[in-house]
């Protein structure tokens, strides 16, 4: 069983961020990390999203509280990365992040 299209979307707040200080070091394909972020005051489900230590913005309201919630109880089922590096975009819309859900231990072994 091979990971499977979850979501995707332009990185929200990407500005605001170290997005712009490493935007010559995103490529397509690379890795970014999820990471829940509980004193956000702005929004009770915000997943900020990193590269290496850099945050470079979260996943948009209007797709982060199935994956707050499952990243909440633990379930480490997902991989975002760089889908899309936009330079001639405005700045909010330069970066666009896909989810994959990935098989489960149980069905890859």
């Amino acid at each position: 069983m091979e990971r499977r299209h979850f979501t995707h979307f332009v990185v929200a707040g990407f500005t605001y961020y170290d997005g712009p200080l490493v935007f010559n070091k995103l490529k397509v394909g690379v890795n970014l990390r999820m990471q829940i972020e509980e004193a956000n005051k702005f929004d009770a489900y915000a997943i900020a999203l990193y590269f290496q230590e850099h945050k470079i913005g979260f996943v948009p309201r209007t797709e982060n509280k199935v994956i707050y919630k499952l990243l909440e109880q633990g379930h480490e089922i997902f991989e975002a990365r760089i889908q899309r590096v936009s330079p001639q975009e405005n700045t909010e819309n330069q970066l666009q992040c896909i989810v994959y859900l990935l098989p489960s231990k149980a069905s890859a072994g």
